[in-house]
């Protein structure tokens, strides 16, 4: 129980820092050619089927890390 106390003390600025990196992580990540496909304006169907290389697939990667990271840090927080 005394290791929980600085764990529960810290969990809500983890939890502001998590959440800012993944926000900065999401809309680092391109959706198309145009930024109207992020909000459904694109017509193109393939722009959101595409292999990721390099740097966007180890974005995208970090992304979905950021974001269990934050689910499990929000569980905790609910414990």
């Amino acid at each position: 129980m005394l290791l929980l106390l600085p764990m529960q003390s810290l969990l809500p600025y983890i939890q502001i820092i998590l959440s800012v990196i993944l926000v900065i992580a999401i809309l680092l990540q391109r959706t198309g050619a145009q930024v109207g496909g992020a909000f459904g304006g694109s017509d193109n169907f393939s722009s959101a089927f595409h292999t990721r290389r390099g740097m966007e697939k180890g974005l995208f990667n970090a992304t979905i890390i950021i974001a269990i990271l934050f689910a499990i840090s929000a569980v905790l927080n609910f414990l």
